[in-house]
């Protein structure tokens, strides 16, 4: 059996996988009165993939100072013109990932994951720690997130408000997916500053939560960079979030090799190195709860 502290400390670990370097509180988890819902027996969803449509343009309101410069803001209007257009819109996404991980007793982990996603409908995680015996498996839908623990047979099943309440962030399945796929996410129209260097290009956006200050690469514009900053100080929480190593195998940039270190009261370190992937493939979502599994 793995010791409770560890389950704990591995289940704040695929809300962390799920939310791909959100600002997450690295504080103990609160204990959240939510009623569990009822048992599954088996849930299995096999789509096949429709039609992909383009997201709408964002609005952007500026800075005062820099609606003085009719040069910075249309260079600012084609900058956020070009991240939309080159956001990944998928249907359905599948993935193998290699995923590194140390907190702050500086232990190291590695756990091998597969992924799968279908649009603005559910979120499939199987994990498998040492010789290949498979640890966890995580369904996010609309509504809820359920957890299987196969090491302590035992099954959790939360709202999805359990993640908004964890982290104090208005998450959804569809930021927690662009936030996987890999899209810029918590990019204010609110734009503050604009810096241009000889290989890149940076946008500083202040929301109602945070500062998020994105960095692209220059030609290309490929998202290389986010770091996140919580405007109350008292918090302190911050986030950094890389992309490296990009691949346009499947028609898409894509990164497949990614960083995420979280901070407020303690440190998360997360490596993410995206083995296999895919788009638009037909997915099935098993989740069968055996009988002999115990309600958390």
């Amino acid at each position: 059996m793995v010791p409770p502290e560890k389950t704990k400390y591995m289940y704040r670990i695929f809300v962390l996988i799920i939310i791909v370097g959100v600002m997450a509180s690295c504080r103990s988890t609160k204990k959240i009165q939510t009623a569990i819902t009822k048992r599954d027996s088996v849930v299995t969803i096999s789509v096949p993939p429709p039609v992909i449509h383009q997201d709408s343009s964002m609005i952007v309101h500026l800075d005062s100072t820099i609606k003085r410069n009719s040069d910075t803001v249309q260079k600012i209007q084609d900058l956020l013109s070009t991240i939309n257009s080159n956001r990944i819109n998928f249907q359905t996404f599948t993935a193998k990932v290699n995923v590194d991980y140390s907190g702050s007793n500086n232990k190291r982990y590695n756990l091998n994951v597969v992924l799968r996603m279908y649009k603005d409908s559910a979120i499939w995680i199987s994990a498998n720690a040492i010789l290949g015996i498979e640890a966890m498996r995580v369904l996010v839908t609309k509504d809820s997130i359920k957890l299987l623990d196969k090491l302590n047979r035992t099954y959790t099943a939360r709202s999805l408000d359990y993640l908004q309440e964890v982290t104090d962030l208005p998450l959804t399945l569809s930021s927690l997916q662009n936030l996987i796929i890999g899209n810029p996410v918590f990019l204010d129209s609110n734009i503050v500053s604009y810096t241009t260097r000889t290989n890149s290009v940076s946008l500083l956006s202040i929301g109602k939560l945070f500062k998020n200050l994105i960095t692209l690469s220059e030609p290309g514009r490929t998202l290389l960079h986010s770091k996140l900053d919580d405007l109350n100080i008292a918090r302190n929480r911050t986030a950094d979030l890389t992309y490296n190593n990009y691949e346009n195998k499947k028609g898409v940039p894509f990164s497949v090799k990614r960083r995420i270190v979280v901070a407020e009261k303690n440190r998360l370190d997360i490596k993410l190195d995206f083995k296999q992937y895919d788009f638009n493939k037909e997915v099935s979502f098993p989740f069968n709860v055996p009988e002999n599994y115990d309600f958390d």
